[in-house]
């Protein structure tokens, strides 16, 4: 049975190997390597975060999301919440000092 840490490098293992298997020409050293993966993994992290918060943007009603048929919906200011979306900026400002 695998410890946690073997498990570990197993998956870092088949996520290096799947990238040599999708890209088969590429070639790189260790530190290049390090740094393609923690850059991957940073934009999901950041991606996770950020839908979290245009979640949280829609569901306040300052942003509105129109679908584009064949693609990823849009985000935009919606105008009626455009007061109460300053105010809301304005409160987070005056906590910060």
């Amino acid at each position: 049975m695998l410890d946690a840490e073997d498990k570990s490098s197993e998956a870092v293992a088949k996520e290096i190997l799947g990238y040599f298997l999708r890209n088969p020409q590429a070639a790189d050293n260790l530190t290049g390597i390090a740094r393609w993966r923690l850059l991957e993994e940073a934009v999901q992290r950041s991606v996770a975060k950020t839908e979290a918060a245009l979640q949280w943007l829609l569901e306040q009603g300052y942003l509105r999301q129109v679908q584009i048929h064949g693609g990823e919906g849009v985000f935009s200011l919606n105008p009626e919440k455009r007061a109460e979306a300053e105010s809301f900026l304005d409160q987070r400002d005056n906590e910060k000092e």
